[in-house]
């Protein structure tokens, strides 16, 4: 078992923003604040992945924290579940998708995108939203979401 998994496992995730799989890969992340779009309610979140980074490296650098999950629901092709909420001081948000026996596929942690607390969705596309209201939108069947 990888260290993000055994974090999963234990209700931890790593403080860096990052996508991380159970195998302790990861890309990297950039998510503006919900401030950004406060008090308009609504707006989109942007969600930019980038390239590779050293997992190991972004826990020993950044730590560790606990999951606070405020949903988990089934994706509607009956493959899995995605589960989100926060962690931190109420700035973290964290989006995870789990396999159909609730293994972890992936864990997105993102440092400034507050709080997810719902989804619903649109086809295979997860429409999340955070607790100001903010949406973000992931196509589950992309690559890096699979």
């Amino acid at each position: 078992m990888g260290m993000v998994e055994s974090l999963w496992d234990a209700g931890e995730m790593p403080l860096h923003d990052g996508l991380y799989r159970p195998d302790d890969t990861g890309l990297e992340l950039h998510v503006d604040g919900p401030g950004a779009y406060h008090p308009d309610a609504g707006q989109p979140i942007p969600f930019l992945a980038g390239g590779p980074f050293d997992v190991a490296q972004a826990i020993e650098e950044h730590g560790v924290d606990g999951v606070d999950t405020c949903f988990r629901s089934p994706l509607p092709n009956g493959s899995g579940w995605m589960s989100g909420g926060g962690g931190g001081m109420g700035n973290i948000g964290h989006l995870a998708r789990l396999n159909a026996d609730g293994s972890l596929r992936w864990v997105a942690v993102m440092f400034n995108s507050n709080p997810f607390i719902r989804v619903r969705y649109e086809g295979m596309s997860a429409v999340l939203t955070n607790d100001w209201g903010n949406r973000l939108t992931l196509d589950l069947m992309s690559p890096a979401l699979r």
